[in-house]
């Protein structure tokens, strides 16, 4: 299945000069979504993989159908304030300013192997935060899996020690 034939794109979006690429096609699409969990079980063996972690939102999906497919659990990285309980916050730089993610810090135990999953690896600086809290946890990332990767902004540059998987490439 061609992934890049179901995937919308969406010139000045978020602003100007962005080409955003949307994956909710992938999502309504359940033959595309069924697509894209199994060729993330080709890449990844699950039992290497204890824990699913999405960043927040589009990454959340991902995370949660392979969480269902391979019985394991699923645990979500968010925007800061959006999680209850004890959280542990990291801040970073993005394309369009400042943000904050932050994990729950009960949600991993030590030890546990997480991939993260996300729908779009851009520059990386989301996806380092996301490895850098898991890690805070006690957790081991086993590595990233995304549905898109924007070669041009070299976001792999910032995981380089850390397995990345992306299905589509522009």
């Amino acid at each position: 299945m061609n992934l890049k034939n179901i995937i919308e794109e969406y010139p000045n979006f978020p602003k100007k000069g962005i080409l955003f690429r949307d994956i909710s096609p992938i999502l309504r699409n359940p033959s595309a979504l069924s697509h894209v969990v199994d060729e993330f079980s080709k890449l990844f063996h699950t039992n290497g993989v204890d824990i699913f972690a999405g960043i927040e939102s589009r990454g959340f999906p991902l995370a949660c159908a392979l969480s269902l497919k391979y019985n394991k659990g699923m645990i979500m990285i968010r925007k800061q304030g959006k999680l209850p309980g004890i959280t542990i916050k990291k801040s970073y730089g993005t394309e369009y300013g400042k943000a904050v993610m932050e994990i729950q810090k009960n949600s991993i135990k030590k030890g546990q192997r997480v991939l993260i999953c996300d729908d779009l690896l851009a520059t990386g600086g989301t996806a380092r935060v996301a490895a850098d809290l898991v890690e805070k946890t006690g957790g081991k990332v086993t590595g990233f899996a995304f549905m898109v990767e924007l070669t041009d902004l070299q976001g792999t540059k910032k995981l380089t020690k850390y397995r990345c998987e992306s299905l589509v490439k522009y």
